[in-house]
């Protein structure tokens, strides 16, 4: 997935150091493959399980079962542990977080100190805070210069005020620790190739912040069926994004079932207008009985002939 990406320092190479330390236990298993097998000699391990830690998920990270052996629970883990229940990590949540990021185990805590005390200092509020970090797990991997750069990036390519780029990345936070490649691209597809307005754009990103990531592909598509084939004007697209979150095979199916009844009208200047939420929105019961007005028999029978 394009946003589970941790810094490079997770990745580094192991010093000799630390390889002498890993080593040095004698009781440990010496052909093992798995952490488990390490539960029984290591305190800080069991520990670790008791939170709720899924070790077979942590040994796929790379050097993630290394630096979990060279760790102390004492000296090394349980200030990180406090630091995580200050930011706002709930009791529950520390398992899985950990699982999805044990490498912030291994930072130094005044270096995590800084980087929140930096998002304090940008007015994010300690709840904003708190869900960033559960929902985007490697934020506090990532130092205050880079979390900077992204926050600029977003607000000078966007346009966005400072306001509304807070908003944005509380809402999706894994837009600050992704890659900014994918980003940039789909915001040259929405513009170029599309041709979406600038200012339709900001309005667009900031209702449906997962246009950002979303497959190029996918975009297009969609884009080419409801703009090409439904007639549907940018400035309606703008106005309802959230279409382009919706499976193309359920706009499809509904928009052919209303042409089928002589219903298919986007314009809302029309009495019998149907809005883009209306259309994607609805569950199938609801979407048939009041707006198609037909029954989910009708539905499910016309869906066959297609």
């Amino acid at each position: 997935d394009w946003d589970d990406i941790p810094p490079s320092s997770a990745l580094d190479l192991i010093s000799e150091e630390e390889a002498v330390q890993i080593v040095a236990e004698p009781l440990l298993p010496l052909q093992s493959s798995t952490l488990r097998d390490y539960v029984d000699y290591s305190e800080t391990l069991a520990k670790l399980v008791q939170l709720g830690v899924d070790l077979s998920q942590v040994e796929k990270r790379q050097r993630a079962g290394q630096l979990l052996l060279t760790l102390d629970f004492e000296k090394d883990i349980r200030k990180i542990l406090l630091f995580l229940k200050d930011v706002g990590v709930e009791d529950n949540q520390l398992g899985p977080f950990l699982t999805k990021n044990p490498y912030i185990l291994g930072e130094d805590l005044e270096a995590l100190e800084t980087r929140v005390a930096y998002l304090k200092s940008k007015k994010f509020g300690e709840a904003d805070i708190a869900q960033m970090v559960s929902r985007a797990p490697y934020l506090l991997l990532f130092s205050v210069e880079r979390l900077d750069n992204r926050l600029g990036f977003f607000k000078n390519e966007l346009g966005l005020n400072v306001k509304k780029t807070k908003d944005l990345v509380i809402r999706l936070p894994r837009l600050l620790t992704g890659k900014l490649e994918p980003v940039k691209e789909n915001l040259e597809v929405c513009q170029i190739e599309l041709g979406f307005q600038r200012k339709e754009l900001q309005q667009i990103v900031f209702k449906t912040p997962k246009i950002l990531t979303a497959s190029k592909k996918r975009l297009r598509q969609t884009f080419d069926y409801l703009h090409n084939i439904m007639g549907i004007p940018h400035s309606m697209l703008t106005r309802f994004p959230q279409v382009f979150n919706s499976k193309l095979l359920r706009i499809k199916e509904r928009h052919m079932f209303l042409k089928f009844l002589g219903r298919a009208q986007y314009d809302p200047a029309q009495p019998s207008y149907i809005s883009l939420d209306q259309l994607v929105s609805l569950p199938d019961e609801v979407f048939c009985t009041e707006i198609a007005k037909a029954s989910m028999q009708d539905f499910e029978k016309f869906l066959k002939t297609l």
